[in-house]
């Protein structure tokens, strides 16, 4: 048996970056490995510039992410003058610049996180409980402009795995993506591990995918 700490991400709007441009910051469609990090970073009081903090983190913490009702994309515009292009130059242009959202589309939806220690953990479980209870700063879902609904905090459990933490927590019929799985679930691979150097840059971790039924909750894929 395995300890796991049991997370719900519900608020108005959530946005777990994707590869971002110039003028389109689009979403994931759940949270992002490189998201649930900064979101806990948040938390424990894990500058960004800080480096070695932010190595201990990744380190010590994987998690798994039930997508819990039905939630939307809400594109945001924006124009934005003296926006910077690739390289750092000024546009001398206005430019218009679309933020993309998840909003929930029936109460209570959002995300369900199972998250524990590796082997190496320099992060525990029971300082991480501490930290989201009182945050040093205030945590956010994806971006500071997407304030939680409820507290973090939801359950500890122990379980064989994390599907069967999940299964503690209602409701539990959503879709699953998990840092562990067997080879013969369905996978993705998605560039959101960090790679902790100047300027950020990800690499890319395998994702499996559990699903309980045909209609289970999902986040739509982007258009």
């Amino acid at each position: 048996m395995r300890r796991f700490l049991i997370l719900k991400l519900q608020g108005p709007m959530q946005a777990w970056g994707d590869h971002t441009y110039e003028d389109y910051r689009p979403t994931m469609g759940f949270p992002s490995r490189s998201g649930l990090l900064g979101l806990l970073g948040a938390c424990l009081g894990i500058r960004r510039e800080d480096e070695q903090g932010q190595r201990g983190l990744s380190r010590s913490l994987r998690f798994a992410v039930r997508a819990d009702g039905e939630l939307h994309r809400l594109t945001d515009f924006h124009t934005v003058l003296d926006a910077r292009k690739v390289g750092g130059r000024v546009n001398e242009h206005p430019v218009v610049s679309r933020r993309e959202y998840l909003v929930p589309a029936s109460a209570g939806a959002g995300f369900t996180v199972a998250v524990w220690e590796t082997d190496f953990a320099e992060v525990t479980l029971s300082q991480l409980v501490q930290a989201i209870r009182r945050p040093v700063f205030t945590p956010s879902l994806g971006r500071r402009s997407c304030p939680l609904a409820r507290p973090l905090y939801q359950a500890e459990v122990e379980a064989i795995d994390a599907v069967a933490a999940l299964a503690v927590v209602p409701p539990v019929d959503g879709t699953i993506y998990s840092e562990e799985g067997s080879p013969e679930l369905p996978q993705l691979r998605v560039r959101d591990e960090p790679v902790i150097t100047r300027p950020r840059q990800f690499e890319i971790r395998r994702i499996y995918v559990h699903k309980h039924r045909s209609g289970d909750a999902h986040v739509p894929e982007q258009s």
